[in-house]
């Protein structure tokens, strides 16, 4: 496995904008978006449904994010504490079940199981990122994959990234919002010198360490494997056989994402063969329906883990506001329309 480390943030630059008089015209978006997966597009899709002209920029494309790579399920995975998150996954839970009456979404509602290797006492209760899902219902031993001791069952929406994103873009591009790939920035001052916005909204991601700059952004690289769905139609999520590591199987109507692992300070997007054997052998051994199923691809992604999510205004040059949303771990999915809605929230007070 290659562990890349990035080169240290560089120094935080003074904040000055450059403001030409007369520069902005009425055609130009108020308000700019930096960053194209989840938490990018929904937030973009809030601020131009409200509508005000919003234009998202990003060094990625939507379908090259490492929203693209998630398996996905709903919970708040990788999260740093905030008393703001309950909130913000309770309103994306919401969200996600109005849009899994709508196939072009790809929201399904699972039902699955999560289960530990080790023994549990029945007081513990079920695993705390769970909790929001529902009704939760123990496993009998005879439920659960050899080598599980311990276990749950519950329904969560399972959401099938790139047709999500797909489905994101299209509502945004329907809401009069522009998207902009292949248009990074090196710096949030760069941003401001070149864009005529009175609103940033940073939803760069792990992007963020050297935009912002950021140093307590740190990425907790995810590699899955894509295979042909032979007819699983339940997930299961479980600790792996290899100490800090993750075993899932999230089905999807063609396909299923297998995963996972949680390696941290890890910055490389390669994916690695011997990661890609162990997570195909153990979720085979969860599922032996795998067994023979068609590869189709092999993902890794950085979750943007941070010690906190970063969810403020900041007036940062004159005349320009940033509004920062980044920093949302493992749980991009899960806290997405709750934090676009909050992160709106701080945009359209800055306009007003």
């Amino acid at each position: 496995m290659r562990n890349g480390s990035p080169a240290p943030a560089p120094a935080q630059p003074r904040y000055r904008r450059a403001v030409q008089s007369g520069s902005a015209s009425s055609s130009e978006p108020g308000i700019l978006v930096i960053g194209a997966g989840v938490s990018g597009l929904t937030t973009a899709i809030m601020l131009a449904e409200a509508g005000h002209r919003v234009a998202v920029h990003a060094r990625s494309a939507p379908q090259q994010t490492t929203s693209a790579v998630a398996g996905a399920i709903w919970g708040p995975h990788l999260v740093g504490p905030d008393e703001r998150v309950p909130r913000w996954g309770s309103v994306t839970m919401s969200r996600l079940l109005e849009l899994a009456g709508d196939p072009a979404a790809g929201v399904r509602m699972v039902t699955g199981t999560v289960a530990d290797r080790a023994p549990q006492p029945p007081s513990a209760g079920p695993p705390g990122w769970t909790d929001g899902v529902g009704q939760r219902t123990a496993c009998a031993p005879d439920q659960l994959p050899a080598g599980y001791a311990s276990g749950w069952e519950f329904t969560a929406p399972v959401v099938s990234m790139r047709r999500y994103l797909a489905y994101l873009e299209h509502r945004l591009a329907a809401a009069g919002g522009e998207l902009r790939a292949g248009r990074g920035y090196s710096s949030l001052a760069e941003a401001a010198r070149e864009s005529a916005a009175r609103v940033v909204v940073n939803c760069s991601g792990a992007g963020a360490r050297a935009l912002v700059p950021d140093p307590a952004v740190s990425a907790v690289r995810g590699q899955a494997v894509i295979v042909s769905n032979p007819g699983i139609t339940r997930f299961f999520v479980g600790d792996s056989a290899e100490p800090g590591q993750l075993t899932y199987v999230f089905p999807h109507e063609q396909t299923v994402v297998l995963g996972g692992t949680k390696d941290a300070a890890n910055w490389s997007r390669e994916p690695d063969p011997a990661t890609a054997a162990r997570i195909i052998s153990e979720c085979t051994a969860i599922e032996p329906r795998l067994r023979g199923a068609t590869v189709l691809e092999h993902l890794a992604g950085l979750r943007p883990v941070r010690p906190g999510v970063r969810l403020e205004a900041e007036a940062a040059y004159p005349g320009l506001t940033i509004v920062h949303n980044y920093g949302h771990g493992g749980a991009g999915i899960t806290l997405s329309w709750g934090c676009a809605e909050d992160a709106a929230s701080l945009a359209l007070a800055a306009l007003a």
